[in-house]
């Protein structure tokens, strides 16, 4: 009896000797297991993040081209201002406006709208302070003329559909 004892006991410590190793074995491979799943989660997270990055980059770089010239373009409103004025000026008859002042003065025009600059036509429509600034408000002449722009005192600007300068105008109460 005691023989089978003594037999049977390293048999059970080689038993719990691999069943120990088992178990550390299959707690490393869930550890490591683990660490793979939140690596992997930490990459997609990397990737995805990168991925913004370079679609918001792209974004503002489309935005700042589309708009690179709205500082100079705004420099040169008040002479747009001020061709507008002699044009209007020649028109009622006080001074002329030589053919080749009018060619200039189209082709400034259209060489801006070509690059997207656009003129605010504010005169007899509805006062949106979203677009025009009120410089004063007097009584309107008729009913249908309250709260309706009556006269454009500077006119408006839109670069590529963002204003740059709002229409000065009255309005009519």
């Amino acid at each position: 009896m005691s023989n089978q004892v003594e037999e049977t006991s390293p048999k059970k410590a080689k038993k719990d000797k691999h069943s120990e190793k088992e178990v550390a074995l299959q707690q490393e491979l869930e550890t490591l297991q683990a660490e793979l799943e939140e690596s992997k989660d930490k990459y997609l997270r990397l990737f995805a993040e990168f991925d913004n990055f370079k679609k918001r980059s792209v974004k503002e770089r489309f935005e700042l081209m589309k708009t690179a010239a709205q500082e100079t373009i705004t420099a040169m409103l008040p002479i747009l201002d001020d061709f507008d004025r002699a044009k209007k000026s020649a028109e009622s008859g006080a001074e002329t406006f030589s053919e080749g002042v009018q060619l200039v003065y189209h082709k400034l025009y259209t060489t801006l709208e070509h690059k997207g600059l656009k003129a605010m036509e504010s005169t007899g429509i509805d006062f949106d302070p979203e677009w025009h600034e009120a410089i004063t408000d007097i009584p309107a002449p008729t009913e249908d003329l309250k709260g309706k722009v009556i006269d454009t005192v500077e006119k408006g600007y839109v670069l590529n559909d963002k204003i740059i300068r709002h229409a000065k105008v009255v309005v009519g109460k």
